[in-house]
Parts: C-alpha cells; structure tokens; sequence
C-alpha cells in the first residue's frame, strides 16, 4: 500500500518522505532531498504546489518497494486517481519491469500481473507554475549526457547540471564542463534498509525503470529551483528492445515510447508548464560517439560501467565496456581507447560470448543500455577499415568470419551517421542546435 508522504523544508533543502507498507506487517520509509537555490521561489509555492509532484515521485518510487513481494494488489491511499491514470501506471509497470520478470522467470501478463486501486477521495488539480526558460541537464557520468551538456552550452542557453546520488564520475564531469557545485542540483535518495534486508533474505530484486524515477523527480527539482526545460540524452537506439521478437526492452523508460507516455501523462494531469524531452532523442549512438570524440577533456572523467561504477573504474569485462569501445573505436586512435579503458578490449578472447550478443548471434542483446544491432555493425565495419594494413585483433579477426559481417560490411554507415530520426519531441530552437553540430 502506498500510505502516505510527507514534505518538509529545512535550510536550503526541500525533504520528502514516503511510507508504503506490505500486508499492514512490514513498512518502508524511503527519503529524497532536493537542494533549493531560490528561497523566494520555493516560499512562494505553497503545499497545494508541490503535493502532485510528490505524490507522482511516490507513484514510481513504490515500485522498488512492490518488487520484493509482487504482490497482487496495490492500494493507494493518499489521492485519488482514476481509471485513465490507473492504465497508464500498469503499463509503465508492467513495460518497466519487463526485465525483472524475465530474469525471475514470473510468467504474467498486462491484465492480471497486478491490480491498482485507489481508496481516496482526495483529488489532485493540475498546477500553473511561473518558470523561467533554463535548462535542466541530468548528468549520468557517461557520453552521452556529456555531449548533450557540451551541445547546449556552446548555444549559450542557461543551464544547469541534475544528479541523482552523485558519483564521482558524475562529479568530474560537472567540474571539466566548468560547472561550479553550487549550480549543480543534486537530488538525495535513501533506500530504506529494510528492502536490501529482504532482499538478503530471498525476497525478489531486480531491474526497475531507473529512467521513469529520474523523469519525476527532475520535474520537483525543475519547479523548485525555476527550471523549464529538463533535457534528458536518450537516444534513438533505446526503442530497441532486448530480446528479439519481444517488448522486454532494458532501456523503455528512456524510450521514446515513454517519452511520449510521460509528456501526454504530464501535460494531462500535472503541469503544462514543463518541458521534459530528450535532446539526443533524433541522433543514434554511432552519431553521439561521433560527438563525443570531438571532446577529448572529457576521456579520462568519464565512466559507463555499472559493474565499475562503485570503484569508479572500467571493469574491462562486461557488456557496457565492451560496447562503449566499439562504439568509440571508429573515432579514436589505438592509444586514446587504451588510455580509457587501461587495455585492448577488442583483443579479449574472454568477451567473445558478450561480443556475439552485441552483434546479433543469439536472440537476446546484454541487459545494459547498449545499442542496437545497426549501431555495432557499423562500429565494427568502419573500424575494420581503420586497420587495413595492420594485424587484427582477437574480435575484429573473428567477426570478419561471421554472418553478421558478411549482411553488414556494405551497410550505409555515411548515412547513419547523418540521418536524423523524426521521432523526437525538440523543439525548433533545440533541434536547431542539435542539427548544426552534425554537419
């Protein structure tokens, strides 16, 4: 059940908190700050302001909580929300957590995997809030939010950095982007420890719609601190999904299936006054690793690996590093990729099981935030060209003999570095932008 929040300032820090509960036998208390640099802004937004945009961050923040147990009903207790919004919830949970039944083998479907019932009579109203046209940038430590922070910077746009649990790697790349910490707005989240006790216990975990989380809380920390626009960099190669001929997508909240979702949901039953959209939203990964690689300062601060992520390192072996240089090889030289990752990937005959995933030898791509089957390809068949008068290494060598080579070694790749995909939400002066650093 879903029992109630509670919001409560302090200093310069907005504190929220939530309680959901299982059975009326065990309760959480999960906790989010957000820092607030405008004292008069957030004195002139009254409760009534900011409950909706709480209660939405509860709507997806139970999620984590709801996990443990599947439990087959969900009740929620603070407001009211109707058959419309109870459909969009399902969908959002049920798609967000595609991964989490596949890997826990939950056989279920959209109909009967949960039923959400609301038991308040308290109705939330849409809010008009007066912002101002600054942009918010959530950092994720990787390439592609440092391409999206250095494109919007060269225009001259008022913007500023969002971190969600700042990591180091997010934190050098604010400060090699000329960011000082106190422009930075970096959101706080607790997980109450009662979860992970569970979870040591044998209760399920799991992936959860990471993304969906960071949609909403970017929209409390937009409209405290005066922000507009929150510009996310989700590319196109995230609609693609994990498994073939399945919706089990690892990356559908950074989809553009929910981007939309989330902006209709937004619009409809929040505010009309916010902007969240995805600046990378018309380019693919080869077109962003083609960007990125004109940003050298940023090549020893950035990191990708989730498995590397708590020593701040590359683990060297997983999906997400195997991908990233890949994706990078067409673009920088033998020494720029060795001095990131600290070897030569590509010559690891221990990735030879990941590296087939990637290229499309089996049914099922990593469960990482990679790209697609095209983007790869293309890496590889330019990068095989780069070394035409040098010895291959262990991958390139072995890919040569495959059929994935063989259907794309005359794949387009001019044109997937300079297409432009329609399906995108910028608008004209963003897109404008974007377009003008890809000639």
């Amino acid at each position: 059940m879903f029992e109630n929040y509670s919001v409560s300032s302090y200093s310069n820090v907005l504190k929220i908190e939530f309680e959901f509960s299982v059975s009326d036998k065990i309760h959480f208390y999960p906790k989010l700050t957000f820092p607030i640099r405008d004292i008069n802004l957030r004195n002139s937004l009254s409760e009534i302001d900011l409950r909706n945009l709480v209660f939405h961050i509860g709507m997806i923040e139970l999620l984590s909580y709801w996990k443990a147990t599947c439990s087959p009903l969900i009740l929620i207790k603070p407001h009211i929300i109707n058959s419309e919004q109870v459909l969009w919830w399902k969908k959002l949970y049920f798609e967000g957590l595609g991964e989490f039944f596949h890997l826990n083998e939950i056989l279920t479907d959209f109909n009967s995997f949960v039923e959400i019932k609301s038991i308040s009579e308290d109705l939330l109203s849409v809010q008009n809030f007066d912002l101002t046209d600054k942009v918010l940038v959530p950092i994720g430590g990787g390439k592609d939010s440092i391409v999206s922070m250095e494109l919007l910077k060269s225009s001259n746009m008022e913007l500023s950095p969002l971190v969600l649990n700042m990591t180091a790697a997010q934190e050098r790349t604010i400060q090699t982007a000329g960011f000082d910490p106190s422009e930075t707005i970096e959101i706080k989240r607790g997980i109450d420890p009662k979860l992970l006790e569970l979870n040591g216990q044998g209760y399920l975990n799991g992936h959860t719609p990471f993304s969906a989380l960071l949609a909403f809380t970017s929209l409390l920390a937009a409209v405290i601190n005066g922000y507009k626009h929150i510009a996310l960099s989700n590319e196109s190669s995230a609609n693609e999904s994990t498994i073939a001929g399945s919706n089990v997508n690892h990356q559908y909240s950074k989809s553009y299936e929910f981007e939309s979702d989330f902006r209709n949901y937004v619009r409809k039953y929040i505010s009309r006054d916010l902007n969240y959209f995805s600046f990378l939203r018309p380019l693919n990964e080869l077109q962003i690793a083609a960007l990125f690689s004109k940003f050298s300062k940023y090549f020893p601060v950035f990191r990708s690996c989730n498995v590397g992520s708590k020593k701040d390192e590359w683990c060297g072996k997983c999906p997400k590093c195997l991908f990233t240089n890949i994706i990078l090889s067409p673009f920088l030289t033998e020494t720029e990729l060795h001095l990131i990752f600290g070897k030569n990937l590509l010559a690891d005959k221990a990735l030879l099981p990941i590296f087939e995933e990637l290229i499309g030898i089996g049914t099922t791509k990593p469960f990482e935030c990679v790209g697609t089957l095209d983007d790869v390809n293309a890496a590889l068949v330019l990068t095989t060209a780069k070394h035409q008068e040098s010895k291959l290494p262990f991958l390139l060598e072995y890919y040569l003999k495959t059929a994935a080579f063989a259907s794309n070694k005359n794949l387009n790749t001019n044109k997937l570095l300079t297409e432009i995909n329609s399906e995108h939400f910028l608008s004209s002066s963003f897109f404008s932008i974007l377009k003008s650093k890809l000639k």
